[in-house]
């Protein structure tokens, strides 16, 4: 059945598909799962485990007593999430309970397929819920509606987490999204922001999104899911599929120019945002406020 899921997607995306829709094909037949679950802890020990891991534990990412919504997409940072959070459940470090929701925002009925037929195989136990997102966002911003339907596809998981009585919401961004939403900021917005590893909703009470792919890097990711033989969705948005251009694929492009003269440069990047010196920066925003380093320059001495 997911071969011919697979072979009906390539065929129905050849006409949308834009720059960085390219499926991400899997080197082989798909692995039995128990070869899967045990390459987590083996193979991929390192660039895997190890990294989630510690995302955890310097952040406090889980706690005893969490309740925690794995929200997944189908794609292969949510699938490979999802399998990292039921070995974390195994070893039983911290006592937490587990809920996978997955929404369709207005999927092809082959994409659905492929999402719940890879979550099947993987032993992921998903409840998926049906909403409208992706007609409503491109009818109400047609010329670049990625921003409302993110903003609109979390409000939505974080409803349904709260009906399932979690407390956090697990979000599959890895390392690149950071280093790429840092520099997206910085070119395109003319400031400096990152993305967390956890912060608290301001709409919904008593929910907390987190992020505990934090570490790891998105190739990692997608050797894993190829040597597991699975086929994840990539750019199954029909909306973002018909847009010409991204600028966050523009970043990437970027990244990897870059790459060719400055060693560890994606490295250089995620540290920029631990190592902030407030001594020599313009201004900054703080709860709303915003400052300026000539606010406190009387009382300074170089």
């Amino acid at each position: 059945m997911w071969y011919n899921i697979c072979v009906k997607r390539g065929d129905m995306m050849s006409d949308l598909a834009g720059k960085g829709c390219e499926i991400l094909v899997p080197f082989d037949e798909r692995k039995l799962l128990e070869e899967i679950e045990k390459s987590i802890t083996h193979e991929y020990r390192k660039s895997l485990w190890s990294k989630f891991t510690k995302a955890i534990k310097d952040y406090k990412l889980v706690e005893d007593g969490d309740k925690i919504a794995v929200a997944i997409s189908g794609g292969k940072d949510s699938l490979v999430m999802a399998k990292l959070f039921q070995e974390l459940k195994k070893h039983r470090q911290v006592n937490f309970e587990l809920e996978f929701i997955a929404m369709d925002p207005g999927y092809h009925e082959n994409i659905r397929a492929l999402m719940e037929d890879n979550c099947k195989y993987l032993n992921i136990p998903v409840k998926v819920f049906n909403s409208q997102i992706f007609e409503i966002a491109d009818h109400r911003a047609q010329d670049y509606p990625c921003y409302l339907c993110a903003r609109m596809r979390r409000g939505a998981l974080y409803s349904k987490a709260q009906e399932y009585g979690c407390n956090k919401l697990a979000l599959g961004h890895h390392f690149n999204d950071v280093i790429e939403t840092t520099l997206l900021n910085v070119l395109y917005s003319g400031n400096f922001k990152t993305m967390l590893p956890k912060l608290k909703s301001t709409n919904f009470k008593n929910m907390e999104l987190i992020r505990p792919l934090y570490y790891i890097e998105e190739q990692h990711i997608q050797h894993f899911t190829q040597t597991s033989g699975i086929w994840p969705l990539n750019c199954a948005c029909m909306v973002a599929a018909k847009k010409i251009g991204n600028k966050r694929y523009e970043i990437k492009d970027l990244i990897k120019n870059m790459k060719q003269n400055f060693n560890d440069v994606e490295k250089s990047i995620f540290k920029a945002a631990q190592n902030v010196n407030m001594d020599s920066i313009l201004g900054w925003n703080k709860d709303g406020e915003q400052h300026s380093y000539l606010d406190f320059y009387d009382h300074t001495q170089e």
